[in-house]
């Protein structure tokens, strides 16, 4: 095969049927799967992945029964009228020449409803419900509504179905000693314990017959107390074989576990050694996963024998054609995920429909079409930050002449800065496919340019967006012109000098940020260049051995250049409006290199001394004076639109649209700005 990936792009045999290539579609929730009138929408979104050349896909979860539902009246797999439905997705994938599985997902004491069920009657910490412990029958019950599941999939039309075992998950909580306190033949020794999947798997093969796919998804690393060994793991792999499995995909850490897994700080393929370890003992094929976001990721695994397959989930929502990039070389046109969550996991956290902060049509494509302009057009854009990237490379893909301004030396705006905190590289990804979209449709773009009305004015411009950005805010401060202040400008894009101690004023986005960027030695890093896994995995406490329970280990110390004071001004948590599956993430890391997060705090003044302020954490309480002895004080206090020259084009009467940080300049957030710069180019 001639192809930079041979490995990731050649067939894999399942005996019964071809995989056309190694790359699984891993299933995620999008919010379409729970309720019956977006099945088309459902069929549109899973189609597009199909004709981009995914090999196998895998849907977002459908519980076998009422009691294992996410939440009251979502997702379920149990009649002949839901599955008769799901045909319009079936009949969709295999016209656009794709295979799909449908994942049955027993919630467990995860679900966020009152009927859960689980091994015993324990309450999850992300649920406000406790479950109710199963009797013997009702186990047997549990059991056989998975195998209806699977054959209601199978008349469904699909290719086969994922048993979802991880992720502590109902499976799991069977599996586990934290979660599993019964005496009964379901419980105590492991043996007993693995009871339960492998009586799915092998009733489930009785019941759908040979040729149809089961993917078993197998917990490979709990990462939580009282998870499973490695000698259990490996054991439950081979007896799920015997039952009847087809793939062995790999499963990683709980949703309670306190080691992230998927955020951008992960580097990538950084559990593709679990799998790798797992290898081997098995004689189906076995499919690794988590971060893995590029063909050359992809390659690298697979050519390093550590798996047969590779699972990308996110980075399907972020480019449907991924794949068939990959395939013609043209991979440096692939939207790279960034793993930012703040789209897809945290709005089906939210009870939203997901999306994607790269790709905002993902699930939206039955309503955000980008069809062929009716009439061509003269577009402006002014500002190349990530709104202004989106309207330009929108508007140009309709068919639109498009010229784009930028008063920098470079496209990207706040991405700029973005990129260079550590965990975040994934942010020159996305520039580099702007940069690439900019050169393939012919925008006509316009750097160290600050364009004004005239300008815009005798061009002959049809439409005019302005997507001017933000200003950094400055707070009324007494003694704020001190010399040892600093704006976050200042840090990420002056490279001014930053001292031993210092304070950050504001503990949005921006300050958590910056305090990231401060605690860390970025001289032992390339521009752009990730943690080793061995670091991370030293900092976040796994074992790179993944032995013992959970495969943890304590977490070492990860020592900061810098003594940090970060502050917010509300009483409440501080990072509370951060991202609902990543803050907990960011506060956990800056706690670890020691920051001290401080709220409910007054700045009285700055000078020689350092940052004078008052704490009171509670309203009408006195307040507590401290003054911290630091060497700068830097402000990362929000943003106001600069919208200047939109006032001024409404002046002279040209009607123009605003994006962006220059329409709201609340909290940067860059998937509002893209989404609705390709909204407003989609409407052009």
């Amino acid at each position: 095969m001639t192809t930079a990936y041979p490995n990731l792009l050649s067939p894999l045999d399942l005996g019964f049927t071809e995989l056309k290539n190694r790359v699984l579609m891993g299933s995620m929730h999008t919010g379409l799967e729970d309720r019956f009138w977006n099945t088309h929408k459902l069929a549109r979104y899973f189609a597009e992945r199909a004709e981009g050349g995914v090999g196998l896909m895998v849907t977002g979860g459908f519980s076998p029964n009422l009691v294992g539902q996410l939440a009251p009246l979502s997702s379920t797999m149990n009649n002949r009228a839901t599955a008769f439905l799901h045909r319009q997705v079936t009949g969709a994938v295999h016209e656009a020449g794709g295979k799909i599985c449908l994942q049955l997902l027993h919630a467990g004491r995860y679900g966020y409803q009152p009927l859960i069920v689980s091994a015993s009657a324990t309450k999850a910490p992300i649920s406000p419900f406790k479950a109710r412990a199963l009797s013997t029958k009702g186990v047997e019950r549990q059991i056989d509504d998975f195998v209806n599941a699977a054959k209601l999939a199978k008349f469904a039309g699909y290719d086969g179905v994922e048993v979802m075992g991880s992720e502590g998950y109902f499976i799991n909580q069977f599996l586990c000693e934290r979660t599993n306190k019964r005496t009964d033949k379901w419980g105590g020794p492991y043996e007993n314990r693995m009871r339960l999947p492998v009586e799915i798997v092998r009733r489930m093969r009785e019941a759908v017959g040979p040729e149809f796919i089961i993917i078993y998804r197998l917990s490979m690393l709990d990462l939580v107390d009282g998870g499973q060994t490695w000698d259990q793991i490996v054991t439950l792999g081979k007896a799920i074989e015997q039952a009847g499995a087809t793939i062995i995909n790999t499963g990683i850490g709980w949703h309670e576990a306190r080691v992230p897994t998927i955020v951008t700080s992960v580097p990538r393929g950084g559990f593709a050694d679990v799998t790798a370890k797992f290898y081997g003992e098995v004689d189906i094929p076995v499919c690794t996963t988590n971060r893995i976001n590029t063909p050359e990721k992809g390659e690298e695994i697979l050519a390093g024998g550590k798996a047969d397959m590779v699972s990308m989930a996110r980075p399907l929502l972020a480019d449907s054609e991924f794949v068939r990039k990959a395939e013609q070389g043209r991979s440096d046109e692939i939207n790279t995920c960034i793993a930012c969550n703040q789209a897809c996991l945290d709005h089906v956290f939210q009870a939203k429909k997901a999306s994607c902060l790269v790709n905002p049509r993902a699930c939206h494509e039955t309503e955000l079409t980008l069809t062929v302009a009716p009439v061509r057009k003269r577009v402006a854009v002014v500002g190349a930050g990530p709104a202004g990237l989106a309207a330009a490379t929108t508007a140009a893909k309709r068919g639109h002449w498009v010229t784009l301004y930028e008063a920098d030396g470079d496209i990207g705006g706040q991405f700029n800065y973005a990129k260079r905190i550590p965990g975040k590289e994934e942010f020159y990804e996305t520039l580099r496919y702007y940069r690439r979209q900019i050169e393939l449709l012919g925008v006509d773009l316009k750097l160290n340019t600050r364009v004004d009305v005239d300008t815009l004015k005798s061009s002959g411009f049809d439409e005019v967006i302005v997507a001017t950005g933000v200003l950094p805010r400055t707070p009324k401060i007494d003694g704020i012109d001190h010399p040892k202040v600093l704006g976050y400008l200042d840090v990420l894009r002056r490279n001014r000098p930053v001292g031993k101690t210092v304070a950050v004023i504001g503990a949005g986005g921006i300050g958590f940020d910056v305090s990231e960027f401060l605690t860390h030695d970025v001289s032992r890093h390339l521009e752009g260049e990730q943690v080793s896994v061995l670091d991370w995995q030293k900092e976040w406490g796994v074992n790179p051995e993944f032995d013992g329970p959970g495969g943890l280990a304590e977490r070492q110390p990860t020592p900061s250049p810098r003594k940090i004071y970060l502050m917010q001004r509300k009483t409440s948590k501080v990072g509370k409006g951060l991202g609902k599956t990543s803050g907990w993430v960011h506060r956990s890391s800056l706690k670890h290199r020691g920051v001290e997060m401080l709220r409910g705090c007054s700045y009285d003044r700055i000078d020689d001394e350092g940052l004078h302020i008052t704490i009171t954490e509670k309203e009408g309480t006195p307040g507590e004076k401290r003054v911290l002895a630091v060497d700068n004080v830097v402000i990362c206090a929000g943003q106001e639109s600069f919208r200047a020259l939109f006032d001024e084009l409404g002046g002279a009467g040209i009607r123009a649209h605003l994006i962006g940080g220059a329409d709201l300049a609340e909290e940067l957030d860059a998937k509002r700005a893209i989404r609705q710069g390709t909204e407003v180019a989609a409407g052009i």
